[in-house]
């Protein structure tokens, strides 16, 4: 039984963390990060090798099932708080080893998210050195070694660069990213005014492309590419989980924290729909460039002026992504080093920038080698199975608290519950089943990793088990 003892909440611990996130703050961190990757980068892997067209059909599902887990996410948010997000609602409602276990795949889902991301940065990076000032860099220095390269070492440097912006402070990240995500949005809507014009409905056509199976024996298109893509894209909708990291330097966070949630999610949705519209009618889907592929279309109709202005925009907006994946990856990490799940030095906190600056700085170097030696496609592929896998638990724990924990204050209450979280549960687990079989082998290899460390360390240093 050991395995299932759960922690109490504790709303006015102090944690050392600064409080001084306010609603605008952590709905433009949740915009911030969805907004970004998923419009910028996967948008073009998803379309050009999975759903063609349909791609528009990919966000409306990856959305659908998003709904139902930020809803699940909202309450738990509210009423749990706290900085480990679907880890610490576990913990305090299911049991430790649920809770281990969705800490274990966030950790793995967040450093590698930022991984892709950066990734995607070095693309659009390279884009505005050709663009503005006639620079080429090498192919050797912005592409794994799996791909011809030695490294892709702008992705590194941008890694360790928001290493140094995250040890600063947390008010000062998010000033940061307030500026970065109007830059963003102005850039949306100027692809939107530029590129609706040029749209050729007959790119559309077939809208769902005819089912192909490669040399390896991998599906592609079909309808099945549209759920193969909407499992890939799913990557882009991370950004609310994210923000629900915030809750131990949100000012007001019982309130605060499903605004933050809820609005980032419907505004976001609402863009990547009209934006994925547009960007397979301006350009078929089988020649979109796969690592920038906003910024080529605009190049494709002539405009290049306008391909550069968009590039500079995306790698701005692209930057508040990693900036916020970031930030959730070491407040995850934090609050499992806390609980003695992890090794307690990894929570410790500055007393000046009240951030816990080793623990970015160590986590950064993991990343950035991440980014450096990996290519895109690969590495969203695995993170998207472990975000789907906290999405699927962190929907199972409002059914379960809400039995457990009738009496539990709940600010923000899930309607018609158990519909909406099993709901939650279905699309999640649906679209983890159209993810390759080597991704859950990877996935798989992870998790085991995971429970041996489990075993091994973190359930004889649990504090819960010290205090028992």
């Amino acid at each position: 039984m050991s395995l299932f003892r759960t922690k109490p909440i504790d709303p006015n611990a102090n944690t050392g963390l600064k409080r001084c996130l306010t609603a605008w703050d952590l709905t433009l961190l949740g915009i911030g990060c969805i907004i970004g990757t998923g419009i910028f980068v996967l948008t073009g892997v998803a379309a050009a090798q999975h759903a063609g067209p349909a791609i528009v059909l990919s966000f409306i599902l990856s959305g659908t099932a998003c709904a139902f887990a930020a809803l699940c996410y909202a309450e738990l948010s509210s009423a749990v708080g706290g900085a480990g997000s679907a880890y610490g609602y576990a913990y305090v409602g299911i049991g430790e080893i649920i809770a281990w276990v969705i800490g274990w795949d966030l950790i793995l889902e967040y450093s590698v998210a930022t991984s892709t991301v950066a990734i995607g940065w070095s693309g659009y990076f390279a884009k505005i050195l050709s663009s503005f000032f006639g620079i080429a860099m090498p192919d050797a220095l912005t592409s794994a070694p799996s791909e011809g390269g030695v490294c892709n070492l702008p992705a590194m440097l941008i890694v360790m660069a928001l290493a140094g912006l995250l040890s600063w402070g947390v008010k000062e990240s998010a000033r940061f990213n307030g500026a970065m995500v109007m830059i963003k949005l102005a850039t949306i809507l100027i692809f939107i005014a530029i590129a609706g014009p040029h749209v050729n409905p007959d790119n559309w056509h077939p809208f769902i492309p005819e089912r192909v199976v490669d040399a390896e024996g991998n599906a592609h298109f079909g309808v099945m590419g549209i759920t193969t893509a909407a499992a890939l894209i799913f990557f882009a909708y991370i950004g609310f989980d994210a923000v629900s990291t915030a809750g131990e330097e949100a000012i007001r966070p019982q309130r605060d924290l499903p605004i933050g949630i809820l609005a980032s999610l419907g505004i976001c949705t609402i863009l990547y729909i009209i934006v994925s519209g547009i960007l397979t009618g301006v350009v078929p889907y089988a020649q979109i460039d796969i690592k920038a592929p906003v910024a080529a279309a605009m190049g494709s109709l002539g405009i290049p002026w306008a391909q550069g202005v968009i590039a500079t925009g995306a790698i701005f907006g692209i930057t508040t992504v990693m900036l916020v994946l970031y930030y959730g990856l070491t407040r995850v990490v934090l609050a499992m080093s806390r609980d003695g799940l992890l090794p307690a030095p990894m929570a410790a906190v500055h007393p000046k920038t009240q951030t816990p600056v080793k623990l970015i700085l160590g986590s950064g170097v993991l990343i950035a080698l991440i980014a450096g030696f990996f290519p895109i496609g690969k590495v969203a592929e695995l993170v998207n199975l472990g975000t789907l896998g906290a999405f699927f638990l962190v929907c199972a724990s409002v059914i379960v608290l809400r039995k457990t924990r009738p009496e539990m204050k709940r600010p923000f209450r899930t309607p018609l519950v158990p519909l909406v979280p099993v709901l939650g549960m279905a699309f999640c687990g649906w679209l983890m089943a159209s993810l390759p079989s080597l991704t859950w082998i990877a996935f798989l290899i992870w998790m085991v990793v995971g429970l041996l460390i489990y075993f091994t360390y973190s359930r004889r240093h649990a504090v819960v088990a010290a205090n028992a």
